[in-house]
């Protein structure tokens, strides 16, 4: 399984990246911006928002889920390929003389 052709090899890395900005990246933003750490708006007692994320988590989530969606195109694609078999692997019969 170590013969990854180029599309393998894109699709793994569009993936990753993909997971990676959505995941690691993007709450290191949040965490250095000192945002909140929860996904909705922070409220008061009276309803007025007193604070918001940075980065909306509609944002972080497309981004882990374009990931995820790439590996299925991909496993899909692994699944649905056709590869070619090695002619010098078959045998022939023998004939009984």
């Amino acid at each position: 399984m170590n013969n990854y052709t180029i599309i393998d090899k894109a699709a793994l890395a569009v993936s990753s990246a993909a997971m990676l900005v959505g995941i690691v990246v993007l709450g290191v933003v949040e965490t250095l911006a000192g945002s909140p750490h929860s996904p909705a708006p922070v409220t008061n007692d009276a309803g007025e928002v007193i604070a918001t994320p940075l980065i909306s988590a509609n944002i972080r989530t497309g981004f882990v889920l374009a990931g995820v969606l790439v590996l299925l195109l991909w496993a899909v694609y692994r699944v649905a390929a056709v590869r070619p078999t090695d002619d010098s692997t078959e045998t022939t019969p023998v004939s009984a003389d």
